[in-house]
């Protein structure tokens, strides 16, 4: 595992994103982990997150685009966050572009927030983590109405590897057949199992037996079958 993905997992802990118990999601499943990345309010919460998004984006599609798109809300300071750190570590300047939830229509009009989009732009869409898919599916549409523009990808912090809208694979693989451009995150949870199952983190042993075998059953019945940790 690269060290970035490392740290990032130890960083998700220790900033109260990452935790581990019994929750109840807004599907409905009770799950033993859950992530928030609303947790992370600090400056210096939002600078590494933008350096471990801009790491993993540069990974995956290089710097050959033009556009970061978040979508609101919480892609939002993810946007900004991680065109800052893509500046800082390889010295190329990203526009970063946001939607409004409602249309503004006095002084700086339109559903947009941050750069406009222009045809021929190529774009990176980002998000704090999919479950479903369902989020994608109202940000593709805006992304594509604003002109002729090419998605390279989505990244999300965490691949949670649970079965998508279709009821097999995961909600990734879902939108990389459906959408026809790829979609990665920064770690899975098999990283994440991997890293943390028994070892100590800031301390504490996070994820002991006992919440092991709780992640096992869930999936059991959840995973899309690439879980193997």
């Amino acid at each position: 595992m690269e060290a970035y993905k490392s740290e990032f997992i130890e960083f998700m802990v220790e900033s109260d994103v990452l935790k581990f118990g019994e929750f109840t999601l807004k599907s409905g499943r009770k799950s033993p982990f859950f992530m928030n990345a609303g947790a992370y309010v600090t400056g210096s919460q939002l600078m590494r997150l933008g350096e471990y998004y801009a790491k993993a984006i540069h990974e995956h599609y290089g710097d050959d685009f033009d556009v970061l798109f978040g979508p609101a809300y919480k892609g939002i300071p993810l946007s900004v966050a991680t065109t800052i750190a893509f500046s800082k570590l390889y010295g190329k300047e990203i526009r970063y572009c946001s939607n409004r939830k409602e249309i503004k229509d006095h002084g700086d009009t339109g559903i947009l927030l941050g750069s406009k989009m222009k045809d021929g732009d190529k774009v990176v869409i980002i998000e704090d983590v999919t479950t479903s898919g369902k989020s994608i599916e109202e940000t593709f549409p805006i992304v594509k109405a604003q002109g002729d523009v090419e998605i390279l990808g989505l990244m999300v912090s965490l691949n949670r590897m649970e079965k998508g809208l279709g009821g097999e694979k995961s909600a990734l693989d879902e939108i990389r057949e459906k959408y026809g451009f790829e979609a990665n995150a920064i770690v899975t949870m098999e990283d994440v199992v991997e890293h943390l199952y028994n070892r100590e983190c800031r301390g504490r042993v996070v994820i002991d037996d006992g919440i092991k075998a709780a992640i096992d059953e869930y999936y059991k019945q959840y995973g899309c079958g690439a879980f193997h940790v």
